[in-house]
Protein backbone atom coordinates (compact mmCIF):
# COMPACT_ATOMS: atom_id res chain seq x y z
CA UNK A 1 0.00 0.00 0.00
CA UNK A 2 2.82 2.42 0.70
CA UNK A 3 4.41 1.23 -2.25
CA UNK A 4 0.99 2.21 -4.47
CA UNK A 5 1.04 6.10 -2.51
CA UNK A 6 4.97 6.09 -3.32
CA UNK A 7 4.11 5.87 -7.24
CA UNK A 8 1.13 8.34 -6.88
CA UNK A 9 -1.16 5.38 -7.64
CA UNK A 10 -4.92 6.31 -6.03
CA UNK A 11 -6.19 3.45 -3.79
CA UNK A 12 -9.39 2.47 -4.09
CA UNK A 13 -12.16 4.54 -2.74
CA UNK A 14 -13.07 1.10 -0.39
CA UNK A 15 -9.71 1.16 0.96
CA UNK A 16 -9.91 5.19 1.37
CA UNK A 17 -13.42 4.73 2.81
CA UNK A 18 -13.30 1.83 4.45
CA UNK A 19 -17.02 2.13 6.41
CA UNK A 20 -18.33 2.10 2.85
CA UNK A 21 -18.53 -1.15 2.57
CA UNK A 22 -20.18 -1.74 5.93
CA UNK A 23 -22.65 0.74 5.57
CA UNK A 24 -23.89 -0.53 2.02
CA UNK A 25 -23.51 -4.45 3.62
CA UNK A 26 -25.95 -3.11 6.33
CA UNK A 27 -28.24 -1.14 4.38
CA UNK A 28 -28.73 -4.19 1.96
CA UNK A 29 -29.39 -6.76 4.62
CA UNK A 30 -32.01 -4.16 6.46
CA UNK A 31 -33.83 -3.58 3.11
CA UNK A 32 -34.11 -7.86 2.50
CA UNK A 33 -35.17 -8.43 5.15
CA UNK A 34 -37.75 -5.46 6.23
CA UNK A 35 -39.01 -7.02 2.77
CA UNK A 36 -39.32 -10.55 3.50
CA UNK A 37 -41.51 -9.85 6.74
CA UNK A 38 -43.65 -6.64 4.96
CA UNK A 39 -47.06 -7.42 4.28
CA UNK A 40 -46.42 -6.60 0.61
CA UNK A 41 -44.59 -9.30 -0.50
CA UNK A 42 -43.29 -11.14 2.98
CA UNK A 43 -44.57 -12.80 5.82
CA UNK A 44 -46.82 -9.65 7.12
CA UNK A 45 -44.91 -8.95 10.32
CA UNK A 46 -44.52 -5.57 9.38
CA UNK A 47 -47.64 -3.83 8.76
CA UNK A 48 -47.56 -1.09 5.67
CA UNK A 49 -47.48 2.21 7.58
CA UNK A 50 -44.57 1.00 9.66
CA UNK A 51 -42.62 0.21 6.03
CA UNK A 52 -43.46 3.50 5.20
CA UNK A 53 -42.05 4.86 8.07
CA UNK A 54 -38.72 2.94 7.72
CA UNK A 55 -38.99 4.25 3.78
CA UNK A 56 -39.55 8.23 5.43
CA UNK A 57 -36.46 7.57 7.60
CA UNK A 58 -34.26 6.31 4.70
CA UNK A 59 -35.04 9.63 2.91
CA UNK A 60 -34.29 11.41 6.19
CA UNK A 61 -31.30 9.48 6.46
CA UNK A 62 -30.34 11.33 2.88
CA UNK A 63 -31.05 14.70 3.31
CA UNK A 64 -28.95 14.48 6.56
CA UNK A 65 -25.69 12.82 4.70
CA UNK A 66 -26.35 16.36 2.71
CA UNK A 67 -26.41 18.24 5.98
CA UNK A 68 -22.83 16.52 6.94
CA UNK A 69 -21.15 16.70 3.78
CA UNK A 70 -22.19 20.79 4.45
CA UNK A 71 -21.93 21.36 7.79
CA UNK A 72 -19.84 17.94 9.47
CA UNK A 73 -16.86 18.33 6.78
CA UNK A 74 -17.11 22.05 5.14
CA UNK A 75 -17.89 23.94 8.37
CA UNK A 76 -21.20 25.75 6.91
CA UNK A 77 -24.18 25.04 9.28
CA UNK A 78 -27.43 25.48 6.97
CA UNK A 79 -30.51 25.96 8.72
CA UNK A 80 -32.29 25.70 5.05
CA UNK A 81 -31.64 22.63 3.53
CA UNK A 82 -35.01 20.88 4.41
CA UNK A 83 -36.17 24.37 2.15
CA UNK A 84 -34.63 21.65 -0.25
CA UNK A 85 -36.17 19.07 0.99
CA UNK A 86 -39.60 20.21 0.17
CA UNK A 87 -38.80 21.64 -2.78
CA UNK A 88 -38.62 18.21 -4.17
CA UNK A 89 -41.71 16.94 -2.51
CA UNK A 90 -43.62 20.16 -4.55
CA UNK A 91 -42.06 19.43 -7.75
CA UNK A 92 -42.67 15.72 -7.37
CA UNK A 93 -45.99 16.34 -5.98
CA UNK A 94 -47.31 18.16 -8.74
CA UNK A 95 -47.53 16.02 -11.36
CA UNK A 96 -48.49 13.15 -8.58
CA UNK A 97 -51.67 15.52 -8.59
CA UNK A 98 -51.96 16.78 -12.33
CA UNK A 99 -51.67 12.91 -13.41
CA UNK A 100 -54.29 11.64 -10.58
CA UNK A 101 -56.62 14.77 -11.19
CA UNK A 102 -56.58 14.16 -14.70
CA UNK A 103 -57.10 10.24 -14.67
CA UNK A 104 -60.97 11.92 -12.97
CA UNK A 105 -61.67 14.24 -14.84
CA UNK A 106 -61.61 12.32 -17.82
CA UNK A 107 -63.35 9.94 -16.46
CA UNK A 108 -66.11 12.37 -15.18
CA UNK A 109 -65.68 13.99 -18.99
CA UNK A 110 -66.42 10.54 -20.70
CA UNK A 111 -70.07 10.57 -19.42
CA UNK A 112 -70.95 13.45 -21.78
CA UNK A 113 -73.06 13.13 -24.97
CA UNK A 114 -69.96 14.50 -26.68
CA UNK A 115 -66.05 13.72 -26.51
CA UNK A 116 -64.30 16.62 -23.85
CA UNK A 117 -61.92 19.03 -25.63
CA UNK A 118 -58.47 19.57 -24.67
CA UNK A 119 -59.96 23.09 -23.23
CA UNK A 120 -62.58 21.19 -21.37
CA UNK A 121 -60.12 18.92 -19.51
CA UNK A 122 -57.54 21.46 -18.55
CA UNK A 123 -60.45 23.69 -17.36
CA UNK A 124 -61.90 20.39 -15.30
CA UNK A 125 -58.31 19.69 -13.96
CA UNK A 126 -57.74 23.28 -12.74
CA UNK A 127 -60.92 23.34 -10.93
CA UNK A 128 -60.19 20.25 -8.97
CA UNK A 129 -56.68 21.27 -7.87
CA UNK A 130 -57.25 24.53 -6.99
CA UNK A 131 -61.04 25.15 -6.26
CA UNK A 132 -60.06 24.74 -2.74
CA UNK A 133 -58.41 28.30 -2.82
CA UNK A 134 -60.98 29.92 -4.71
CA UNK A 135 -58.85 29.32 -8.38
CA UNK A 136 -60.32 27.91 -11.56
CA UNK A 137 -56.67 28.48 -13.57
CA UNK A 138 -53.40 27.10 -13.41
CA UNK A 139 -50.83 29.26 -12.48
CA UNK A 140 -47.77 29.88 -14.95
CA UNK A 141 -45.23 27.54 -12.30
CA UNK A 142 -47.87 24.52 -13.16
CA UNK A 143 -46.93 24.94 -17.24
CA UNK A 144 -45.00 21.10 -17.37
CA UNK A 145 -46.57 19.33 -14.48
CA UNK A 146 -48.28 16.98 -17.19
CA UNK A 147 -44.49 16.19 -17.90
CA UNK A 148 -43.40 13.58 -15.48
CA UNK A 149 -39.55 13.62 -16.96
CA UNK A 150 -40.14 17.79 -16.54
CA UNK A 151 -40.76 17.66 -12.69
CA UNK A 152 -38.17 14.73 -12.32
CA UNK A 153 -35.80 17.42 -13.91
CA UNK A 154 -37.07 20.33 -11.37
CA UNK A 155 -36.79 17.98 -8.23
CA UNK A 156 -32.72 18.45 -8.86
CA UNK A 157 -32.53 21.77 -10.72
CA UNK A 158 -35.00 24.01 -8.66
CA UNK A 159 -32.94 23.16 -5.13
CA UNK A 160 -29.84 23.58 -7.64
CA UNK A 161 -30.15 26.47 -8.90
CA UNK A 162 -31.77 28.42 -5.62
CA UNK A 163 -28.82 26.80 -3.88
CA UNK A 164 -26.24 28.48 -6.72
CA UNK A 165 -28.20 31.82 -6.49
CA UNK A 166 -27.60 31.79 -2.48
CA UNK A 167 -24.38 30.29 -2.07
CA UNK A 168 -22.76 33.03 -4.86
CA UNK A 169 -24.53 36.05 -3.03
CA UNK A 170 -23.49 34.54 0.53
CA UNK A 171 -19.81 33.13 -0.34
CA UNK A 172 -18.77 35.74 -2.87
CA UNK A 173 -19.52 38.11 0.43
CA UNK A 174 -17.71 36.06 2.41
CA UNK A 175 -20.44 35.73 5.05
CA UNK A 176 -19.67 32.68 7.35
CA UNK A 177 -20.60 31.37 10.74
CA UNK A 178 -23.68 32.54 12.68
CA UNK A 179 -24.19 35.01 10.32
CA UNK A 180 -24.19 32.37 7.22
CA UNK A 181 -26.73 29.88 9.58
CA UNK A 182 -29.43 33.34 10.22
CA UNK A 183 -29.22 34.14 6.13
CA UNK A 184 -30.00 30.31 5.65
CA UNK A 185 -32.83 30.55 8.05
CA UNK A 186 -34.29 33.83 6.50
CA UNK A 187 -34.36 32.11 3.26
CA UNK A 188 -36.43 29.09 4.62
CA UNK A 189 -38.55 30.99 6.38
CA UNK A 190 -38.82 33.78 3.34
CA UNK A 191 -39.87 30.45 1.14
CA UNK A 192 -42.47 28.89 3.68
CA UNK A 193 -44.26 32.35 3.71
CA UNK A 194 -44.52 32.82 0.78
CA UNK A 195 -46.02 28.84 0.22
CA UNK A 196 -48.51 29.45 3.24
CA UNK A 197 -49.99 32.59 0.70
CA UNK A 198 -53.44 31.12 -1.41
CA UNK A 199 -51.52 32.63 -4.27
CA UNK A 200 -48.39 31.34 -4.49
CA UNK A 201 -49.43 28.74 -6.86
CA UNK A 202 -49.38 25.26 -4.79
CA UNK A 203 -52.54 25.66 -2.62
CA UNK A 204 -50.96 27.59 0.13
CA UNK A 205 -51.64 26.29 3.75
CA UNK A 206 -53.70 23.18 1.73
CA UNK A 207 -50.64 21.99 0.23
CA UNK A 208 -50.52 18.68 -2.02
CA UNK A 209 -52.79 15.82 -1.01
CA UNK A 210 -53.26 12.73 -2.01
CA UNK A 211 -49.63 12.11 -2.83
CA UNK A 212 -49.59 8.24 -2.49
CA UNK A 213 -52.15 7.29 -5.03
CA UNK A 214 -49.81 6.59 -8.06
CA UNK A 215 -51.27 7.51 -11.20
CA UNK A 216 -52.53 4.41 -13.22
CA UNK A 217 -52.06 1.89 -10.39
CA UNK A 218 -55.09 2.24 -8.57
CA UNK A 219 -55.39 -1.89 -8.70
CA UNK A 220 -51.81 -2.09 -6.94
CA UNK A 221 -52.09 -2.47 -2.88
CA UNK A 222 -50.01 0.27 -0.62
CA UNK A 223 -48.61 -2.55 0.44
CA UNK A 224 -46.99 -3.39 -2.98
CA UNK A 225 -46.74 0.59 -3.29
CA UNK A 226 -44.52 1.19 -0.24
CA UNK A 227 -42.25 -2.10 -0.49
CA UNK A 228 -41.31 -0.19 -3.93
CA UNK A 229 -41.14 3.10 -2.37
CA UNK A 230 -38.88 1.45 0.18
CA UNK A 231 -36.46 -0.18 -1.99
CA UNK A 232 -36.19 3.15 -3.94
CA UNK A 233 -35.05 5.26 -0.72
CA UNK A 234 -32.79 2.38 0.45
CA UNK A 235 -31.08 2.69 -3.17
CA UNK A 236 -31.35 6.23 -3.14
CA UNK A 237 -29.31 6.46 0.13
CA UNK A 238 -26.86 3.67 -0.97
CA UNK A 239 -25.79 5.90 -4.06
CA UNK A 240 -25.84 9.56 -2.12
CA UNK A 241 -23.65 7.58 0.44
CA UNK A 242 -21.23 6.41 -2.35
CA UNK A 243 -21.65 10.29 -3.74
CA UNK A 244 -20.56 11.54 -0.33
CA UNK A 245 -17.73 8.93 0.68
CA UNK A 246 -16.03 9.82 -3.29
CA UNK A 247 -16.33 13.44 -2.45
CA UNK A 248 -15.07 13.37 1.20
CA UNK A 249 -12.72 10.80 0.45
CA UNK A 250 -9.94 12.46 -2.19
CA UNK A 251 -8.43 15.79 -2.21
CA UNK A 252 -11.10 17.43 -2.49
CA UNK A 253 -12.51 16.21 0.59
CA UNK A 254 -9.30 17.33 2.39
CA UNK A 255 -9.91 20.53 1.22
CA UNK A 256 -13.32 20.97 2.30
CA UNK A 257 -11.82 19.57 6.11
CA UNK A 258 -9.23 22.52 5.45
CA UNK A 259 -11.87 25.05 5.08
CA UNK A 260 -13.34 23.72 8.09
CA UNK A 261 -10.88 24.40 9.95
CA UNK A 262 -9.17 26.89 8.57
CA UNK A 263 -10.51 28.89 6.12
CA UNK A 264 -8.03 32.00 5.73
CA UNK A 265 -5.07 29.21 5.42
CA UNK A 266 -7.04 27.43 3.09
CA UNK A 267 -7.36 30.71 1.08
CA UNK A 268 -3.91 32.21 1.39
CA UNK A 269 -2.51 28.68 0.03
CA UNK A 270 -4.35 29.88 -2.80
CA UNK A 271 -7.60 27.55 -3.17
CA UNK A 272 -10.69 29.63 -3.90
CA UNK A 273 -12.28 28.55 -0.66
CA UNK A 274 -15.58 30.31 -2.45
CA UNK A 275 -15.62 28.23 -5.42
CA UNK A 276 -15.22 24.93 -2.97
CA UNK A 277 -17.94 25.83 -0.60
CA UNK A 278 -20.56 26.83 -3.19
CA UNK A 279 -20.26 23.39 -5.17
CA UNK A 280 -21.01 21.58 -1.78
CA UNK A 281 -23.76 23.81 -1.31
CA UNK A 282 -25.34 23.25 -4.94
CA UNK A 283 -24.67 19.24 -4.64
CA UNK A 284 -26.00 18.67 -1.12
CA UNK A 285 -29.20 20.75 -2.46
CA UNK A 286 -29.91 18.53 -5.27
CA UNK A 287 -29.18 15.48 -2.62
CA UNK A 288 -31.75 17.07 -0.54
CA UNK A 289 -34.49 17.28 -3.42
CA UNK A 290 -34.47 13.91 -4.11
CA UNK A 291 -34.97 12.90 -0.23
CA UNK A 292 -37.51 15.46 -0.60
CA UNK A 293 -39.41 13.74 -3.87
CA UNK A 294 -38.92 10.15 -2.50
CA UNK A 295 -40.02 10.95 1.26
CA UNK A 296 -43.63 12.85 0.46
CA UNK A 297 -45.47 10.30 -1.69
CA UNK A 298 -44.65 7.97 1.50
CA UNK A 299 -45.74 10.39 3.66
CA UNK A 300 -49.26 11.54 1.28
CA UNK A 301 -48.91 15.11 1.35
CA UNK A 302 -46.82 18.16 2.05
CA UNK A 303 -47.84 21.48 2.74
CA UNK A 304 -45.39 24.83 3.70
CA UNK A 305 -45.06 23.49 7.22
CA UNK A 306 -42.85 20.69 5.71
CA UNK A 307 -40.55 23.79 4.87
CA UNK A 308 -40.66 25.93 7.93
CA UNK A 309 -37.19 26.38 9.77
CA UNK A 310 -37.58 24.38 12.41
CA UNK A 311 -37.20 21.34 10.34
CA UNK A 312 -33.80 22.26 9.14
CA UNK A 313 -32.97 23.05 13.26
CA UNK A 314 -34.11 19.43 13.45
CA UNK A 315 -32.35 18.22 10.83
CA UNK A 316 -28.72 19.99 12.40
CA UNK A 317 -29.94 18.11 15.77
CA UNK A 318 -29.95 14.75 14.21
CA UNK A 319 -26.72 15.25 12.56
CA UNK A 320 -25.01 16.21 15.86
CA UNK A 321 -26.28 13.80 17.63
CA UNK A 322 -25.53 10.66 15.64
CA UNK A 323 -21.62 12.47 15.03
CA UNK A 324 -21.38 15.56 12.55
CA UNK A 325 -18.03 15.09 10.51
CA UNK A 326 -19.37 11.37 10.23
CA UNK A 327 -21.17 10.15 7.24
CA UNK A 328 -22.47 6.91 8.87
CA UNK A 329 -22.48 9.19 12.06
CA UNK A 330 -25.12 11.32 10.38
CA UNK A 331 -27.27 8.72 9.21
CA UNK A 332 -27.34 6.46 12.64
CA UNK A 333 -28.37 9.31 14.29
CA UNK A 334 -30.60 10.85 12.13
CA UNK A 335 -33.05 7.11 11.73
CA UNK A 336 -32.39 6.96 15.70
CA UNK A 337 -34.11 9.63 16.24
CA UNK A 338 -36.58 10.09 13.54
CA UNK A 339 -37.73 6.21 15.02
CA UNK A 340 -37.81 7.73 18.33
CA UNK A 341 -39.76 10.32 17.42
CA UNK A 342 -42.01 7.98 15.66
CA UNK A 343 -42.82 5.84 18.67
CA UNK A 344 -42.94 9.37 20.95
CA UNK A 345 -45.24 11.40 19.28
CA UNK A 346 -47.61 8.40 17.68
CA UNK A 347 -48.77 7.73 21.29
CA UNK A 348 -47.28 4.33 21.48
CA UNK A 349 -44.70 5.59 24.67
CA UNK A 350 -46.82 5.11 27.58
CA UNK A 351 -47.60 8.10 29.67
CA UNK A 352 -46.01 8.39 33.40
CA UNK A 353 -47.96 9.54 36.45
CA UNK A 354 -45.69 11.10 39.15
CA UNK A 355 -48.96 11.93 40.89
CA UNK A 356 -48.45 15.53 40.95
CA UNK A 357 -47.90 15.70 37.22
CA UNK A 358 -48.44 13.37 33.80
CA UNK A 359 -45.68 13.50 31.50
CA UNK A 360 -47.53 12.46 27.95
CA UNK A 361 -44.35 11.97 25.40
CA UNK A 362 -46.82 13.38 22.87
CA UNK A 363 -46.07 17.00 24.40
CA UNK A 364 -42.52 16.20 26.07
CA UNK A 365 -41.13 14.53 23.13
CA UNK A 366 -39.48 17.86 21.83
CA UNK A 367 -37.96 19.04 25.25
CA UNK A 368 -36.38 15.39 25.80
CA UNK A 369 -34.92 16.08 22.23
CA UNK A 370 -34.04 19.51 23.19
CA UNK A 371 -32.45 17.83 26.17
CA UNK A 372 -30.49 15.42 24.05
CA UNK A 373 -29.37 17.79 21.74
CA UNK A 374 -27.31 19.91 24.89
CA UNK A 375 -26.29 16.72 26.67
CA UNK A 376 -24.47 15.76 23.81
CA UNK A 377 -23.00 19.01 22.73
CA UNK A 378 -21.85 19.30 26.15
CA UNK A 379 -20.61 15.75 27.21
CA UNK A 380 -20.32 13.33 23.88
CA UNK A 381 -19.32 16.26 20.90
CA UNK A 382 -18.65 13.32 18.66
CA UNK A 383 -22.03 11.90 19.29
CA UNK A 384 -23.39 8.72 18.62
CA UNK A 385 -20.91 7.96 16.19
CA UNK A 386 -17.71 8.99 18.74
CA UNK A 387 -18.49 5.28 20.00
CA UNK A 388 -16.90 3.95 16.92
CA UNK A 389 -14.07 5.98 17.64
CA UNK A 390 -13.68 4.05 20.99
CA UNK A 391 -13.26 1.01 19.68
CA UNK A 392 -10.83 1.55 17.05
CA UNK A 393 -8.19 3.43 19.72
CA UNK A 394 -7.96 -0.14 22.12
CA UNK A 395 -6.86 -1.81 18.76
CA UNK A 396 -3.66 -2.41 18.74
CA UNK A 397 -1.59 -0.48 16.04
CA UNK A 398 -1.11 -2.31 12.97
CA UNK A 399 2.88 -0.95 12.17
CA UNK A 400 4.59 -4.51 11.99
CA UNK A 401 7.63 -3.55 14.34
CA UNK A 402 7.61 -0.04 12.27
CA UNK A 403 8.68 3.41 14.78
CA UNK A 404 5.57 4.67 15.65
CA UNK A 405 7.35 7.99 16.76
CA UNK A 406 9.70 10.37 14.86
CA UNK A 407 13.18 8.68 16.07
CA UNK A 408 14.66 5.23 15.65
CA UNK A 409 13.70 2.91 18.54
CA UNK A 410 10.47 4.51 19.45
CA UNK A 411 7.45 2.96 20.88
CA UNK A 412 6.81 -0.20 18.36
CA UNK A 413 4.13 -2.50 17.67
CA UNK A 414 5.37 -5.25 20.44
CA UNK A 415 5.56 -2.70 22.99
CA UNK A 416 2.45 -0.79 22.19
CA UNK A 417 0.23 -4.08 22.29
CA UNK A 418 1.51 -4.83 26.08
Amino acid sequence: MADMALHGVRRPLIVRHPSLLIFLTCLALFTVAVTLLAEGVGMGVISTSFVKTLGKTLCLCLVALAMDLVWGYTGILSLGHMAFFGIGGYAIGMWLMYARTEIIVRDSLAQAPLPPTVTEISDGIANQIFGVVGASEFPAIWALAHSFPAQLAFVVLVPGLLALIFGWLAFRSRVTGVYLSILTQAMTLALSLYLFQNDSGLRGNNGLSGLQNLPGFDDVPQSSVSIAFFWASALALALGYLLCSFIVSGKFGSVLRAIRDDEARVRFLGYSVEAYKLIVFVITAMIAGVAGALYYPQAGIINPAEIAPIASIYLAVWVAIGGRGRLYGAVIGTAFVSLLSSWFTGGQAPDINLGFAVIQWVDWWTILLGLSFVAVTLFAPKGIGGLIDLIEERRSPDRHGADLGPDAGALREKEASK
